[in-house]
């Protein structure tokens, strides 16, 4: 699967959740593209932004879309990698701020 193939189908998927992919499609793509070597990489479509331990059960947590988006984008308009935002966001009606790490500390670096 390519990353414009994988963008089509997520999209169809999350847009009706409220979760939109980050107007900056070229940033989309390449998290899209990452997401997708680690599922070669693991099994499964790890957050390219954490570090994973290439253990499903120790990163169930961290598969895309993660646990902490609902949180990230309610908090922030957007996920910890920019990948999935809210529309004010996209439009700017919101201000872009840094989403700090969520993830328990121990479960960081395994």
């Amino acid at each position: 699967m390519l990353p414009a193939e994988l963008y089509e189908m997520l999209k169809k998927v999350q847009e009706p959740k409220g979760y939109f992919f980050n107007k900056d499609k070229e940033w989309v793509l390449t998290i899209l593209g990452d997401l997708l070597i680690n599922k070669e990489r693991y099994g499964y479509m790890s957050c390219p932004c954490r570090l994973a331990a290439g253990n499903r059960e120790k990163d169930a947590d961290i598969i895309c879309p993660c646990q902490y988006r609902p949180e990230d984008v309610k908090e922030y308009g957007s996920c910890y990698c920019n990948l999935y935002v809210s529309p004010q966001w996209n439009e700017s009606k919101i201000e872009h701020q840094y989403v700090p790490e969520r993830r328990p500390a121990g479960k960081i670096g395994f």
